[in-house]
């Protein structure tokens, strides 16, 4: 297979960035798809009031977010290529449409009380623009940013976790504004005021991810960023100097190592994120009793938001220090000394319960951040988007079995309500055994066979092509935008979140 830089797609070139442009206006457009997607993790928000609008189970609501994660990893795998070939800013239209059009699909459910067009609409329509809007500004972001990929990465997976932390305030405000009738004390907003809330946020979240697509640009054939130097990329461990096309890195041990690694960390930190409010309350319950209140259950809640959000750019920024590798040795490796000390010093203190708590779910988080750059290092940037939405189905999976490891066990130990800590152990140190396997996954990656390389042509010919092809000013125009106004338009947004989640945390302590 011979990939030249002539084949770059005419979609590519109309958006190739001109001299001068800003490569940190990049990250606010990353930021922009993001932060509007992470709204899947606020679905709890509305989802006892769906119930009780389509008067079914939790059980069948559930399924509308399930669906979306599943449709999530199978559209970020099938699409991949496709995003790698067309370049973000397609992608990113194709996500704000895809995601949009599920809320207003979504909405048309709810008023006509049709369940199945809540799953086509939200689950399908919308899970697909999750998978492509996830994967459609990671390749781009690490192509401006070759001195700094952890860095950049984290940035934009950040938005993901923080998205829910604007989306769960601003949904609860809105939601009362649209059901004047609320009973605070039922805790059930009417389906008309859900409907609507499905209506607003799909035109909110349209214009937000528009906005990405028009301030993403792709850097130059060729181009670097000021004192970076490419060579030295070279000398360290694990870093490739060819790049590997998406068919062939599924031919490669790396990638099934690294689908390994991503499937046991992201399983094992589900498996308290799915279960962290009564996980709190059982773990300090006796005779019957709790001593955590609902509200700092909730706090609980929120505190992991935060952790999470943070660890995803925290420790995916550390990687370009320590190495990716050496990073997810702390994720798997400090993961399971953490579980092991959860399941076995966590009933003795609130406090420590909660550090544990936080440092694991930051690992989670780290995860996410860091594996783009981690595929970066083995395969190149090539098609690291398709490469990575392929890596996703391990999340598709891991969303599915990690609730049913620790919803089954503790279904075998007892009633909800009515469990201990002791009821956790068996489920917690299932968790320990799975960091052990992910950790040995990581031991064994190497750095990719030269074998599995394909051509993008000599460096004679790919300056020529790249001088030739790429006009110094693009026909699309660049952006009119200031650095510190880009960044505005997602950061006040995400301050909020923080402050409301903040808030609420401070429940666990009061």
């Amino acid at each position: 297979m011979s990939v030249t830089v002539a084949e770059r797609s005419a979609s590519l070139q109309r958006i190739t960035a001109g001299p001068g442009f800003n490569r940190w206006l990049i990250p606010p457009a990353a930021l922009a798809i993001h932060l509007c997607i992470g709204q899947a993790y606020a679905t709890s928000v509305y989802k006892t009031s769906l119930v009780a609008h389509f008067e079914t189970s939790l059980t069948a609501v559930g399924v509308i977010f399930s669906l979306a994660i599943v449709m999530l990893g199978l559209s970020a795998a099938i699409f991949g290529t496709w995003v790698d070939r067309n370049g973000p800013r397609r992608a990113m239209i194709a996500a704000a449409v895809c995601w949009a059009t599920g809320f207003f699909v979504g909405a048309a459910g709810i008023f006509t009380s049709q369940l199945w067009l809540v799953y086509l609409g939200y689950g399908v329509i919308g899970g697909i623009g999750l998978g492509i809007g996830y994967i459609s500004p990671v390749s781009t972001l690490m192509k401006w940013f070759p001195d700094r990929p952890g860095l950049a990465t984290g940035m934009a997976i950040m938005g993901f976790g923080g998205g829910a932390m604007i989306a769960s305030p601003l949904s609860s405000t809105a939601l009362g504004l649209y059901d004047p009738d609320f009973d605070p004390a039922t805790g059930i907003y009417s389906g008309a005021a859900v409907g609507g809330l499905f209506l607003t946020l799909g035109a909110v979240y349209l214009v937000v991810m528009l906005f990405g697509a028009w301030l993403v640009r792709v850097p130059a054939p060729g181009w670097t960023p000021e004192g970076y130097d490419p060579s030295q990329e070279k000398r360290k461990a694990l870093v490739t100097s060819g790049h590997v096309s998406a068919d062939r890195a599924l031919r490669t041990p790396q990638f099934w190592l690294l689908w390994i690694i991503l499937f046991c960390n992201v399983t094992a930190g589900i498996g308290i994120l799915e279960q962290a409010a009564p996980m709190i309350q059982d773990f300090f319950r006796s005779d019957g009793s709790t001593a955590i209140a609902g509200a700092a259950a909730a706090g609980f809640v929120g505190f992991l938001s935060l952790t999470n959000m943070a660890g995803r750019f925290v420790w995916s920024s550390t990687s370009d220090l320590v190495g990716r590798k050496n990073i997810y040795m702390l994720y798997l490796g400090g993961g399971l000394v953490l579980y092991t000390l959860l399941a076995v010093q966590g009933p003795t203190s609130v406090v420590l319960f909660i550090i544990l708590a936080g440092i694991i779910l930051s690992f989670y988080g780290g995860g996410f951040a860091t594996i783009p750059a981690y595929l970066r290092d083995l395969f190149g940037t090539l098609e690291v988007g398709a490469i990575h939405g392929r890596l996703l189905t391990a999340w598709s999976c891991a969303g599915v079995m990690g609730p049913l490891i620790i919803n089954g066990f503790l279904d075998a130990r007892g009633e909800p309500g009515n469990l201990t800590a002791a009821d956790y152990r068996p489920a917690l140190f299932t968790m320990v055994g799975l960091l052990v396997i992910g950790l040995i996954a990581n031991v064994l990656v190497r750095a990719v066979d030269e074998k599995h390389h394909v051509s993008t042509g000599t460096p004679a010919a790919t300056a020529t092509s790249a001088t030739s092809s790429v006009p110094e000013v693009e026909p699309a125009g660049t952006p009119r935008v200031p650095v510190w106004l880009a960044w505005a338009v997602v950061s006040l947004p995400l301050a909020y979140g923080v402050l409301q989640t903040l808030s609420n945390a401070l429940g666990l302590f009061a």
